[in-house]
């Protein structure tokens, strides 16, 4: 029985059983085996975790951040930050692949979902950047890569769910995840800049087309002013933030531009519920059996193992980066922060490495593996959403890949990058 059971969970699993029930059914087999409890006090186990985490102040952000950002794609801001980048940087040589690099960050780091982002603005940058003559694959990898850009800016859901599951300091994370962003837009734009040099853009700098594309985004510019700002600023927590946040973009894009009718709001927010649901009954039943481990201390006896096989810092970072990669490739990234994290972080302040820093670099892997082969969700999606080949879109992502690659292990080794700013 004890090596029947688990192995059921794991045919459940491959064969599409939700992965919050077999983590659940895990957990509740996990305790019943090693406790002496009836039932029903074991059916109490993940509820209790529920209660507990919905007593968090903090998880307010999710659903506030994530309504703000559905509510952005279904309004004219996807047009108007292309525009205002375009304005930008777009008379440089290869400047409209930044454009794209630039909007896609901005709108992942508050949408919170790399697809969202592919969707909504591939339908504007890719006809843009087949209009400009830019290299078919060229495009395709560019979107595909760029879609999960923003994971590392505030304020992101991955950064805000990797806080409570590992108990850091949101704020710290939010500072964390500025200059590591920033290396991989610098990385990828030099590349962008490097492949297109040959083309020179139509477009000429124009003091009155910026000042035109900064009064049509007039609204949207102040954003991440007003979650950065107010938090560093002291004048509101993460989750006051996230509440002026949602406010405001309802406010805007409902009553003042009008790009939102008030019949759409229902759908709107079933959908970026959808999300904010699966990622709470997931953070829910995983904290259950989170708490099984420790009781059963796995997490000890993980690093037991760990630190007699290796005796180095920099190896164990480089063994984590590989099995990061491959986890990213196969589970989506809320999954494996509430799975994965609480299993590491012990074995990685064993060998001295910050919380935070851990915490960039699992989510820079992981966003990483959004396009990693053979399934990086983004590769489907953008196969479905432009109708191309997974092939075709597997080596157009190719170089892009080699290039964030490079930057994960620049932000793995230099851990100065995540932590300057705290």
């Amino acid at each position: 029985m004890d090596l029947i059971v688990p192995i059921v969970l794991i045919v459940l699993a491959l064969f599409g059983a939700p992965l919050f029930a077999v983590i659940a059914a895990s957990a509740l087999w996990g305790f019943y085996r090693s406790t002496d409890e009836g039932a029903w006090e074991l059916l109490q186990i993940v509820p209790v975790e529920v209660y507990r985490i919905a007593e968090m102040p903090i998880l307010l952000a999710i659903p506030l951040f994530t309504f703000a950002g559905y509510l952005l794609s279904e309004s004219g801001a996807p047009r108007r930050l292309v525009r205002l980048s375009n304005a930008l940087l777009g008379w440089l040589p290869g400047g409209l692949s930044v454009v794209a690099l630039a909007a896609c960050a901005f709108f992942t780091a508050f949408t919170g979902a790399s697809g969202v982002t592919i969707i909504a603005l591939g339908a504007i940058l890719y006809p843009a950047l087949q209009q400009a003559k830019y290299d078919d694959n060229f495009s395709l990898g560019l979107i595909t890569t760029s879609g999960s850009l923003g994971l590392l800016f505030a304020p992101s859901l991955p950064l805000i769910l990797y806080g409570i599951v590992a108990e850091v300091s949101i704020d710290q994370l939010f500072l964390a995840g500025i200059f590591p962003g920033l290396v991989m837009l610098l990385m990828l734009s030099l590349y962008s800049f490097w492949h297109n040099r040959h083309l020179r853009s139509s477009n000429r700098f124009s003091w009155r087309e910026v000042v035109a594309a900064v009064n049509e985004a007039k609204w949207e510019i102040p954003l991440p002013i007003i979650v950065l700002g107010g938090i560093y600023s002291g004048y509101f927590a993460v989750s006051e933030a996230a509440a002026v946040t949602a406010v405001y973009v309802l406010v805007i894009d409902l009553f003042v531009l009008r790009e939102v009718r008030l019949s759409q709001l229902p759908q709107i927010v079933r959908e970026s519920m959808l999300l904010v649901g699966g990622i709470l009954i997931i953070l829910g039943v995983s904290l259950a059996s989170t708490n099984y481990m420790i009781d059963a201390e796995i997490p000890s006896r993980l690093f037991e193992f760990v630190s007699q096989k290796i005796d180095s810092p920099l190896t164990f970072l480089l063994l984590l980066n590989i099995f990061l990669l491959v986890l990213g490739a196969i589970l989506d990234i809320f999954s494996a922060i509430v799975l994965v994290v609480p299993l590491i972080l012990p074995v990685a302040m064993g060998f001295d490495i910050h919380p935070v820093h851990l915490g960039i670099i699992f989510l820079a892997n992981m966003q990483l593996g959004y396009v990693t082969p053979p399934v990086g969700l983004n590769l489907f999606i953008a196969s479905y959403r432009f109708d191309e080949s997974i092939m075709k879109i597997y080596a157009s992502t190719l170089p892009f890949l080699l290039i964030l690659l490079l930057s994960v292990l620049i932000i793995t080794y230099w851990p100065t990058l995540s932590l300057a700013l705290l």
